[in-house]
């Protein structure tokens, strides 16, 4: 077994302090992302969508954000996917992001939702054609024989839209997870970490509580 114990960092590169954080945490979200995505060439957009799938167990997985607003985090994926079956079935889920260059975390716990058929459209014909070929070919999550079947229906498919509109498939689509709460972590020197929640009310206000680290 390998050890790992002697395994340090410290972390030194921010604050978060309840004075200077806004009442709104999409306000919160929307400014650490961009301090992100400026100074990083990561995929300052990719998460972890934490489920408990129909087996009853939890199971993460990454996935790219694609919009956020006022209104929650939208995401796509198949529908029929181990994933979307089990958002289907029981919608409360967590998003996860870890932006370490900054040593930062936000923690997203909401319930999932389908969005509107049209919005899903529209995503999809914004996507490039093999993307969208992509989405037919694959059955998500189900056994295949070989990589070589793939590419065959990719081919075939292929030659069948050649010079055609692609059409979006009914099962795949777009999730919204609208937040019940959100974390915000920053990592601090000697582990005394900065960890700010917010909590939706039952007015729609949000309360803002520090957690011990």
């Amino acid at each position: 077994m390998e050890d790992l114990s002697d395994y340090r960092k410290s972390y030194v590169k921010g604050e978060l302090i309840e004075e200077n954080v806004p009442e709104d945490p999409m306000a919160l979200f929307q400014k650490w992302f961009h301090e992100v995505d400026e100074s990083s060439d990561t995929e300052t957009n990719a998460m972890t969508v934490s489920t408990i799938g129909l087996d009853g167990f939890p199971k993460a997985r990454v996935v790219l954000l694609k919009r956020f607003n006022e209104d929650g985090f939208v995401f796509y994926t198949n529908y029929e996917s181990e994933k979307g079956k089990a958002i289907q079935t029981n919608p409360h889920i967590c998003l996860s992001f870890f932006w370490q260059a900054h040593e930062r975390q936000v923690i997203i716990k909401g319930i999932a939702e389908k969005i509107a058929p049209n919005l899903s459209d529209g995503y999809f014909e914004s996507r490039p054609d093999g993307s969208k070929l992509g989405a037919i070919v694959s059955h998500q999550s189900e056994v295949i024989e070989s990589r070589e079947l793939l590419e065959e229906r990719l081919n075939k498919l292929e030659l069948q839209y050649e010079g055609k509109e692609i059409p979006r498939p009914d099962y795949w689509g777009g999730f919204i997870v609208k937040p019940l709460s959100v974390e915000f972590w920053q990592g601090r020197p000697n582990r005394l970490h900065d960890r700010i929640r917010y909590e939706i009310q039952e007015d729609y206000n949000w309360k803002i509580d520090r957690l011990s680290p």
